[in-house]
């Protein structure tokens, strides 16, 4: 932990950017809304079944959707790994973690699923190794596959594709001073779970993906990333933010000062605990309903 890093305790740096301050239970409440991997069947023109890979997804949840689409029994895809003989970049050993490239693929018939993760992981090379991410990722000091792996905490982070890139600076600004991270996105994957709920006993697990103890990246992506974000991570504007906190739906607000952050944080938690009253205040009003 540096010096120069606020209390651990008070503030924390959490999915989709949202800060809570949290003073005595050091509880973080999040709701992430769990978008299905989609699959389209056989049409009547015998138009060939697809599965689409959305961004952001984990490699575990991507492994899911490929047994569902090939009908295979769960588990099977992850076992294929080690027939996969994926093209896979030094740093990742063996982990297809970030390559996994969200897009729509076919299914022809017979589809194996070690050729399916293998496709996904060529169409990933073919998008990051190509002259713009790769002299991006070296125009700020980093390779490729540390530029997935900050462009995966960039897709869980951001609220908006707008905000990537100031998500992206942020990352850059605590790498570059010396501070931890604190994503609980990160967090959250080293748990393995979607829905959100960090605690204080949370941020103190023994992992390496724990960017509230360890230094630096995490060692490898946290999801796979879709091509804005990639392009955040390796080209983010300029800014000396350090904070964020999402107040409200589509007001992020970024800041280098510990102090308006607080504030920001305040008025965060405010409009937290105003959305639950009208929530109980409707459930309560339904239930009259049904009564």
């Amino acid at each position: 932990m540096q010096t120069n890093t606020p209390p651990r305790s008070p503030i924390r740096l959490t999915r989709r950017g949202r800060i809570a301050l949290v003073v005595t239970a050091a509880v973080v409440v999040g709701t992430a809304v769990a978008v299905p991997l989609l699959i389209l069947g056989h049409e009547k023109d015998d138009r060939l079944a697809t599965l689409v890979i959305p961004e952001g997804r984990r490699a575990s949840q991507v492994y899911a959707a490929v047994d569902k689409a090939l009908a295979l029994p769960a588990g099977s895809t992850e076992k294929s790994l080690a027939k996969a003989a994926l093209k896979l970049p030094g740093d990742a050993k063996g982990n297809p973690e970030g390559y996994l490239f969200p897009a729509t693929y076919p299914l022809p018939e017979k589809t194996r699923p070690e050729k399916l993760l293998a496709l996904m992981v060529d169409t990933a090379n073919e998008k990051f190794n190509g002259a713009p991410i790769a002299a991006g990722a070296q125009r700020n000091a980093m390779n490729v596959y540390q530029a997935v792996t900050i462009a995966s905490i960039v897709q869980a982070e951001a609220a908006t594709t707008t905000d990537m890139g100031k998500v992206a600076r942020v990352v850059f600004n605590r790498l570059e001073r010396g501070m931890p991270l604190q994503m609980d996105s990160t967090v959250n994957y080293a748990l393995g779970r979607s829905t959100l709920r960090t605690t204080a006993s949370d941020t103190r697990i023994d992992s390496p993906y724990n960017t509230y103890q360890r230094m630096g990246l995490p060692p490898t992506p946290i999801g796979n990333p879709g091509e804005e974000a990639v392009r955040a991570a390796i080209n983010p504007p300029p800014g000396d933010w350090l904070y964020f906190v999402t107040v409200r739906p589509g007001d992020t607000r970024f800041t280098a000062d510990y102090a308006e952050h607080q504030r920001n944080v305040a008025e965060f938690n405010a409009q937290q605990k105003k959305d639950q009253q009208k929530k109980d205040q409707t459930e309560r009003g339904d239930v009259r309903a049904m009564g």
